[in-house]
């Protein structure tokens, strides 16, 4: 099964809004719609069987909404969108949004806290890393323009949290580091962690790509797109030209997630 592991879709009363807010922050023009329907198909022309779909709260009112809406992609698109979750560290129900989560059937949890506004290393987090690393897998973003000690999120971070939890399952954006990718080499490369390729081919100088991708464990490299700032079918053949992937390569990363998605 081919999966891409890293794409946004949101409400379509919302999605040109979120698109637009988009395109504002990371100064460029995303090549998708945002909804669901738009990402499918662009999904299935590039030869992929699902997606996952991420959300994530900006602020605790937003966790039972935006899971609200993660259980009812999950519904309505049922075996082509895996929904995460997500949690934010000032919504004190935690405990019970994981509960509520786990008997819908999501298993995935997405951070990004640059966008939620709070560090990773926030001490609130290590109790829902605790009681959340059997059963739920995260999707964690990694990196930022700025140096990794002044970033909320850096490939140092990360990997001290996975010292500390070493049964967390994270898969780290971004091949561990937006922009920090010499840190993610120091910090994450190398090691039996999770990275995703997504919003890392149109930065990447391809002798830096192509050093990353052969110096990490080929079973925990994973496709991502994250449309809807990229088509996944773009991003697929950017990734195997850069990268020089012959095509039984570029099929392992995209076939590689369904390892760790037991729950669809």
């Amino acid at each position: 099964m081919f999966i891409d592991i890293h794409t946004h879709a949101f409400h379509p009363k919302i999605a040109a809004r979120a698109v637009e807010h988009l395109n504002a922050a990371y100064h460029l023009t995303c090549q998708g719609a945002g909804t669901a329907d738009d990402l499918l198909d662009r999904a299935g022309r590039a030869g992929l069987d699902a997606c996952v779909v991420l959300c994530a709260a900006t602020s605790a009112a937003q966790v039972e909404p935006a899971n609200n809406y993660a259980i009812r992609l999950g519904q309505e698109h049922a075996g082509r969108v895996i929904p995460f979750g997500t949690i934010h560290p000032d919504y004190t129900a935690w405990e019970q949004e994981l509960e509520r989560l786990r008997r819908a059937g999501i298993r995935g949890i997405k951070l990004h806290p640059d966008f939620q506004h709070f560090w990773l290393d926030d001490r609130r987090l290590l109790p829902i890393f605790e009681a959340a690393q059997e059963d739920f897998l995260f999707e964690i973003h990694i990196g930022d323009a700025r140096p990794p000690r002044e970033n909320p999120s850096c490939p140092y971070k990360m990997a001290a949290i996975l010292r500390q939890f070493p049964r967390l399952q994270v898969i780290c954006a971004h091949l561990g580091g937006y922009h920090q990718w010499r840190a993610s080499m120091d910090a994450l490369v190398g090691r039996p962690v999770w990275l995703d390729t997504s919003s890392s081919t149109p930065f990447l100088p391809p002798e830096m790509l192509r050093t990353i991708l052969r110096r990490h464990p080929q079973e925990f490299l994973l496709f991502g797109s994250d449309y809807p700032l990229y088509d996944p079918g773009e991003e697929l053949k950017r990734l195997q030209r850069k990268g020089r992937l012959d095509d039984a390569t570029l099929d392992l990363y995209r076939s590689n997630a369904e390892k760790i998605l037991p729950h669809r």
